[in-house]
């Protein structure tokens, strides 16, 4: 197919165009490069441009007879979308819509959809399977549900047909060692750890002590960037085929707690890891595990990265080889 991948120099969508490119997919990166970095795309055809430039995605599409798109050019970070949700809704909401506009100019009808576990908020159950009540606790995981629900009326009206995949926690790096996550500011947990280890940082922040788990702190499912990847091809294939639009959840379905993962941390690296502990934040859920059985039934999906040690190393290798991450290139 020819694929368009709309914020393909980030940290998902890098592993994704590779490992498309790698199944003999023809590929297009289209990103603005405000959170993407073009280090990551050096081999892929590369369009650089806005989600809101619509004059501009209709042309590349058009250019490069695109087939259908895989939409991860979207602000991810929980925190900053309660302290500031102007810029969320405007880039999540109405810059999806500006994309869909021109998919729907040029009668492009497939689309992969980055969502996120945080569409149903604090779950009434866990594992969460894809009927969970959405009950978002943050502006990032509202904006998110909104576009599900908004292209659910495009599929509708307009024949559109997509695929949301809700993400868990993705992390790692491809085990190549040539590309792998590097955000500014970096937010995930796994990164912040590996940065404390290696002495990037000093500590490692932990948000609360006192959830409802085992060790009282947060709970959540880890998934590989590559499994992440897989998921997304997939996806491209299985509307490629016909599928009608649908939801997946995405997660290995085992949960560990922020102190595991710093365990883990300390076991990959051997390193010690300073441990700063500090109130809640606002918005965290205590427990997001999914139950991904709905997409290993339908899709034959399955991760291959299960052993939260061995997705730490994959982490651990791009770190140590990339201390200030694509700067290094």
């Amino acid at each position: 197919m020819n694929i368009l991948v709309v914020g393909g120099a980030g940290y998902i969508g890098s592993h994704t165009a590779k490992l498309l490119r790698e199944n003999q997919h023809n590929v297009i990166i289209y990103d603005n490069l405000s959170k993407g970095h073009v280090e990551a795309i050096s081999e892929f055809v590369f369009v650089q441009g806005d989600i809101f430039d619509e004059s501009l995605l209709i042309t590349t599409i058009q250019q490069y007879q695109i087939e259908a798109v895989v939409h991860f050019a979207a602000f991810i970070q929980v925190g900053e979308s309660v302290i500031d949700p102007q810029q969320y809704y405007r880039n999540n909401v109405v810059g999806t819509l500006s994309l869909l506009s021109a998919m729907l100019a040029t009668n492009v009808k497939q689309l992969v959809f980055s969502s996120t576990a945080a569409v149903f908020g604090e779950p009434e159950r866990v594992p969460i399977t894809e009927d969970v009540a959405k009950i978002q606790t943050n502006p990032y995981g509202r904006t998110k549900w909104i576009m599900e629900q908004a292209m659910n009326d495009y599929s509708h009206a307009y024949g559109l047909r997509f695929v949301a995949l809700r993400y868990f926690n993705a992390c790692g790096a491809d085990p190549s060692g040539a590309i792998g996550e590097d955000h500014e500011p970096e937010s995930h947990l796994i990164p912040l750890v590996l940065f404390a280890a290696s002495g990037k940082r000093d500590s490692i922040k932990i948000f609360g002590t006192d959830y409802p788990t085992a060790d009282g702190t947060c709970v959540r499912d880890y998934i590989h960037i590559n499994d992440l990847a897989l998921a997304h091809m997939l996806a491209l294939e299985y509307l490629q085929s016909g599928g009608s639009s649908t939801a997946y959840n995405l997660g290995v379905g085992n949960g560990f707690s922020v102190k595991e993962i710093i365990d883990a941390a300390e076991r990959v690296t051997g390193k010690a890891i300073k441990r700063d502990f500090v109130p809640r934040r606002e918005g965290d859920p205590a427990v997001l595990v999914a139950d991904s059985a709905k997409i290993r039934a339908e899709l034959g999906w399955e991760p291959v990265y299960t052993n939260v040690e061995e997705i730490i190393k994959t982490a651990w290798n791009w770190h140590s080889n990339h201390p200030n991450g694509y700067k290094n290139y």
